[in-house]
């Protein structure tokens, strides 16, 4: 309401602000908002993952190894996650190259798994000041799942032949898939280390076997380490199963690969929600 003060009438200063004032306002607020949505996110992704029961994560992995490595086997005849046969295959190959052509796919896998443990690791250790940074574990395993899906993509919309001539194939289209799929694989046992639970690597199972039959406490109520030991196993034997049934179905190796890409996503997603480590 206006007032007068003798010499004519002035506005209230305490009626409403113009639109002008307020257009001015507004922005200032909205930029503050973003500001602080852009540090709590960037707090979050920094912060150190908690490692408390992390290894139900790095368990879940041994599903994955097991379906890679039973369509891999099944498809084209070497791994592409335990390297141990693959080392025997490649020896075995140098002794009689001319008997088969597993060797060289057996050696082309072996090379990208020591490959991709080298970039993995440097990863972990060098874009970060500790290697449990939220971000850096779901950027892995999304580099991870992308492999993957890349390797099925060719399968699925590759040159396509008979499961029987790719096992003595050794062209593109055969060779890319395993040294995609090999060179993702060590992308889970680098976790394993990142974590502590080095043990848990999802690609050996010998070491496992040994320490879970030698382990004094064997038999003992609570035996976390055990029951780490038996979990490993048993999930890989399940995903090596689920592997082979699928790769002799209609969707063969590349709905296999498919499977495993969907579940890598699922490892993001989690490490994405997983709890920070207290400060």
């Amino acid at each position: 309401m206006a007032s007068s003060n003798g010499y004519g009438t002035v506005p209230n200063s305490l009626g409403p602000r113009t639109t002008a004032d307020g257009d001015e306002e507004q922005p200032l607020l909205g930029d503050r908002s973003l500001t602080s949505k852009s540090t709590g996110w960037r707090k979050i992704m920094t912060a150190d993952v908690q490692r408390d029961w992390a290894d139900l994560l790095l368990l879940a992995c041994y599903i994955i190894t097991g379906l890679l490595d039973s369509a891999s086997i099944s498809t084209w005849g070497s791994f592409v996650s335990m390297q141990t046969g693959n080392t025997v295959y490649f020896g075995i190959g140098i002794a009689a190259p001319y008997e088969s052509t597993r060797w060289i796919k057996s050696g082309t896998s072996l090379g990208c798994f020591c490959i991709g443990s080298v970039f993995f690791s440097s990863f972990h250790r060098m874009l970060s000041p500790s290697p449990k940074r939220r971000w850096v574990l779901c950027a892995s395993f999304t580099i991870q799942m992308l492999f993957i899906a890349g390797a099925a993509a060719i399968l699925t919309f590759g040159p396509q032949s008979s499961s029987e001539s790719k096992k003595e194939a050794i062209d593109w289209s055969v060779l890319v898939p395993i040294a995609l799929v090999a060179f993702q694989s060590c992308g889970q046992a680098v976790a394993s280390r990142a974590l502590k639970f080095n043990a848990l690597t999802s690609v050996v199972l010998t070491s496992i076997y040994c320490d879970l039959f030698s382990d004094a406490e064997l038999l003992a109520p609570h035996n976390p380490e055990r029951n780490r030991r038996i979990g490993a196993p048993v999930l890989l034997l399940i995903g090596a199963v689920l592997g082979g049934v699928i790769a002799r179905s209609a969707v063969g190796a590349a709905g296999v690969l498919w499977i495993a890409a969907v579940m890598k996503l699922f490892v993001v997603l989690s490490w994405l929600l997983w709890p920070s480590e207290k400060e």
